[in-house]
């Protein structure tokens, strides 16, 4: 068995692929420090997985498929790159919070294996205002569905960087969720997003001047629409949870997506 590495780094690249993605990569390392490196490398898994949804919409409208279909595509392809993950933990934290019941009593109907009726209507809410939007960009140009679609799934990756910072705790003391609460230092975190908010205006440029500013403001009200459900589920159930985790990604995907089609 290979020695771990001295650098976190090249485990925390094989966590964030590993756990985050279906890709084929083996996660060596379960400690802290494995966790910490693959949550800041959590936007790269990110841009994988947008690059790989815009590919697959570009492709569909060269050969002549609708706006709408392609939009289809980018939306499923990171469903189908991370098992319905993130959109299984949107499911079961809508339930969580609709349930109304106690901290303990909603934990344990987010880890039941069925999904209620507040999942549901979520998870269609969220689908049909992804696709709608990713469409409308999509018809103004392949430029700006490309860039629509990785930047949603970079912030959406970028969102649990930040929610897994210092002093995040989690609700339960096993899962995922607990693996990695509380291990990114919020020094990191924020140059991490600054970075990614940085890029992601740099890439809007290609869509045009203006979308500079429109493409840094849909990450940074992502982020914040993210943060937001952070914290109410922190209150409600006590700390984050894996299902916490991938509400928080598709909260921030869907928010970037809608302000991105504002104006267009």
């Amino acid at each position: 068995m290979p020695e771990p590495s001295k650098t976190p780094w090249p485990d925390g690249l094989r966590f964030a692929f590993g756990t985050l993605t279906v890709l084929p990569v083996p996660v060596t390392r379960w400690d802290r420090d494995a966790a910490r490196g693959g949550m800041l490398c959590a936007p790269l898994a990110g841009l994988v997985v947008g690059a790989c949804a815009a590919l697959s919409g570009v492709l569909l409208l060269a050969l002549g498929a609708s706006a709408l279909l392609a939009a289809v595509a980018s939306a499923a392809v990171p469903a189908v790159l991370t098992r319905g993950l993130h959109l299984d933990g949107l499911a079961d934290t809508a339930d969580g919070l609709g349930s109304g019941k106690p901290a303990e009593d909603a934990l344990r109907i987010m880890k039941q294996s069925d999904i209620g009726p507040f999942g549901v209507i979520t998870l269609v809410l969220v689908l049909l205002a992804q696709v709608s939007a990713l469409a409308q960009a999509y018809g103004g140009s392949w430029t700006r569905g490309v860039l629509a679609t990785v930047v949603s799934a970079t912030t959406a990756r970028l969102a649990l960087t930040l929610a897994a910072r210092d002093g995040v705790p989690a609700a339960r003391p096993e899962g995922l969720g607990a693996a990695v609460a509380g291990v990114v230092p919020v020094r990191a975190a924020a140059v991490t997003a600054t970075v990614v908010v940085g890029a992601a205006a740099a890439g809007g440029a290609l869509a045009g001047t203006y979308d500079v500013i429109r493409t840094a403001v849909a990450v940074i009200a992502a982020l914040g629409a993210a943060e937001l459900l952070l914290r109410h589920c922190t209150r409600r159930f006590g700390g984050v949870t894996g299902d916490v985790f991938g509400g928080v990604a598709e909260t921030a995907a869907t928010v970037s997506l809608l302000v991105l089609s504002l104006g267009q």
